[in-house]
């Protein structure tokens, strides 16, 4: 049976300050929706490939200060870029091509966005705390720095086939940026595409113990009108400048450049999902680590419904990814060690 009192209060709620999205974004209101037993029907798969595409940044160039959207001038060189783009769209497995993004780009308004980070006002991470900035420097990225790589404690949980890091791992990613979500009474389920599935209990359930920690925390959810809050603690804490592989984390955001952003113990998230159209989803994340960063900060993103999207099997795993990086690195070095003797000889 549907529970009325949810249905007559989704209205006020569902566009609330809390999902800015939202609020700014959608022109009339939308009402998604209800599973069998009342909830929002948030059922289907859905991506946020089209943000990547457009190159949307999760921090906004320091130039633009706090204007979150592109003058005119700016937004017409986003949309011939993707008109670029989709011109050189080739269905084949090397192709670079977009399909349709110029389409989004002109109709949707968060294609106009300068950053993903909307607080701070000025778009852009906050300073990280003394502590978190040197572990940072520290740090080693595999992709980037090309350390050497002996064991596991030389890479990072992406490189390792684990995670890709939270809340990383929900924020766009260059590809392989799909998410499954499925619901059962008290419960709602995200699949991503890459690296994990987050099984998120709704209005239930107590806290894990401190000490227990999991690569996507653990997550509690429950309603606020048409909005999905889910708040999750007891993330994998840890930092890429250790040389234990047991106190290495994944980074919570993507594009960290150099070493892994370290993530300390009281790291927090608060996530809200609102359904904005037919084929629209308003993600929120809040992301507070006092260890790491001096202030929280909320990044959002558009999710866009696609149910012909294939998510087929990430055959990613540890046993193959790290044993073939050990042995490429060992050969490199080899042969840039033999390189050397031989110029040396000359």
């Amino acid at each position: 049976m549907r529970r009325l009192p949810f249905a007559l209060g989704i209205a006020a709620l569902a566009f609330s300050a809390a999902s800015p999205i939202a609020a700014r974004d959608a022109a009339v209101l939308y009402v998604p929706k209800l599973t069998a037993w009342g909830d929002p029907d948030f059922q289907a798969t859905w991506t946020n490939d089209r943000v990547s595409e457009a190159d949307i940044p999760l921090e906004r160039p320091e130039a633009d200060g706090t204007r979150q959207r592109m003058t005119d001038a700016e937004f017409a060189k986003r949309l011939e870029k993707a008109r670029k783009s989709d011109a050189g769209y080739k269905e084949t497995v090397d192709a670079d091509g977009t399909l349709a993004l110029a389409a989004w780009v002109e109709a949707a308004a968060f294609a106009r966005r300068t950053s993903l980070i909307v607080s701070p006002a000025n778009g852009r991470l906050p300073p990280m705390t003394p502590e978190g900035e040197a572990l940072f420097k520290a740090g080693r990225n595999s992709w980037i720095d090309k350390p050497a790589i002996d064991w596991v404690s030389d890479l990072d949980s992406y490189d390792r086939c684990i995670s890709r890091g939270f809340p990383a791992a929900m924020l766009p990613w260059p590809n392989n940026s799909g998410m499954r979500i499925f619901q059962a009474p008290g419960f709602v389920v995200l699949q991503l595409e890459v690296l994990g599935t987050r099984i998120i209990p709704v209005g239930q359930g107590g806290s894990w113990p401190s000490a227990v920690r999991g690569w996507m925390g653990q997550s509690r959810g429950r309603w606020e009108g048409g909005t999905l809050v889910i708040e999750t603690s007891n993330i994998v804490a840890g930092d890429s400048a250790t040389g234990e592989a047991l106190k290495r984390s994944g980074s919570p955001v993507t594009g960290r450049g150099h070493g892994t952003v370290p993530m300390g113990s009281q790291a927090h998230t608060v996530e809200r999902l609102t359904i904005t159209g037919p084929g629209t989803m308003a993600y929120q994340v809040t992301y507070t680590d006092p260890a790491v960063f001096t202030a929280p900060w909320t990044a959002e993103v558009e999710w866009a419904r696609d149910d012909k999207y294939q998510m087929y099997e990430f055959a990613c795993h540890e046993g193959n990814e790290v044993r073939e990086l050990i042995r490429s690195s060992r050969a490199q070095r080899k042969k840039d060690a033999a390189a050397k003797i031989a110029v040396a000889g000359k």
